[in-house]
């Protein structure tokens, strides 16, 4: 069984507390904030027996408050990734969402799930976090009931499952922001990871990073991770996954000196690949870490040849991405 761990991380600036939860199985050891739904630490071994800490994270909630940064470990919600013109139509009516970056909607917009406090329980293996976002908020429509629970498997494997109801039809797609660097958090950059993605397509950006509503075939393009190979830099793109269900290998993520690998699978049907190029350096610097976002595509809402990420009154959104640990 997952051993299970609750305490204060401290409070937000209007006094809301924050808990940190602390989940260890198998060898992994994972804390997770209620402040965001943050994983702000995640500790497996390497080849040689040493437990490293895998994801960038933050000393402190006072850090995630007042950082303002590249959502470090996030849940992101209630639309992750991008929302062309900061806008969408559903059934005839236009929703004017924030503009965060650029002229578009980003994760949800500038107060998104990732800057919200959720409540928490206990629940088998790990903790739900759950809460209501209502009519709205961030300009979404609809009253959004929804939860992510957090679960350790027998063999350490971290997995996230997502669920929300609706009073209203609204898009929702969410996922998490981890950054991995499987050397461990601070060791350098992650460019020289070997990663193979399970996807012979990408969804190819215009102005802002917003995709063009085409789907671009990766093979003879520096896209092409069907084999493993070095990550490299310069990523920041939607990759149309292969994979047909959750028993699937979406990715894997290796590194050849600490010898941990990462492998994903996920019943999403996109993977975002993110080589965090823009960091600042405080605390990490350009490529320190790879996000490997679980997703629906980008700009959905705009794009009705995408998969459909509108959620309606009756249904139930469900998804799920497990991170499994290794070594070779």
């Amino acid at each position: 069984m997952t051993d299970i761990r609750r305490e204060e991380a401290g409070t937000t600036a209007d006094s809301t507390p924050v808990h940190a939860w602390t989940l260890e199985r198998a060898g992994t050891r994972v804390r997770l904030l209620t402040y965001g739904g943050v994983i702000q630490s995640l500790q497996v071994p390497g080849r040689d027996g040493t437990r490293a800490d895998v994801v960038l994270g933050l000393p402190a909630l006072a850090d995630y408050l007042t950082s303002g940064g590249p959502y470090f470990g996030a849940l992101i919600g209630r639309y992750a990734n991008r929302i062309g013109g900061a806008a969408f139509t559903l059934y005839g009516r236009t929703y004017r969402l924030p503009a965060n970056d650029g002229d578009n909607c980003l994760h949800g917009g500038g107060y998104g799930f990732d800057r919200r406090v959720w409540d928490a329980e206990p629940v088998e293996d790990g903790v739900r976090l759950s809460r209501t976002s209502p009519d709205g908020e961030e300009g979404f429509p609809g009253r959004l009931d929804v939860s992510a629970a957090y679960t350790l498997t027998a063999a350490g494997a971290l997995r996230i499952d997502y669920r929300a109801v609706t009073d209203a039809p609204t898009p929702v797609c969410l996922t998490n922001h981890t950054y991995w660097n499987l050397g461990g958090a601070g060791s350098g950059p992650a460019g020289g990871h070997e990663l193979r993605i399970a996807a012979g397509h990408i969804t190819p950006v215009g102005p802002g990073s917003v995709p063009t509503g085409e789907l671009t075939p990766v093979g003879g393009t520096r896209f092409d991770f069907r084999e493993a190979r070095t990550v490299g830099k310069g990523y920041d793109h939607n990759f149309v996954l292969d994979t047909a269900g959750p028993d699937e290998v979406a990715a894997e993520l290796y590194d050849p000196v600490s010898g941990r690998l990462l492998t994903v699978t996920t019943t999403e049907p996109g993977m975002q690949l993110y080589t965090g190029d823009s960091f600042d350096g405080k605390p990490f610097g350009p490529g320190d870490g790879v996000a490997l976002e679980t997703q629906h595509f980008p700009d959905s809402p705009n794009r009705p040849e995408f998969p459909a990420t509108v959620l309606r009154p009756g249904e139930v959104y469900t998804s799920s991405t497990t991170y499994a640990f290794g070594v070779r």
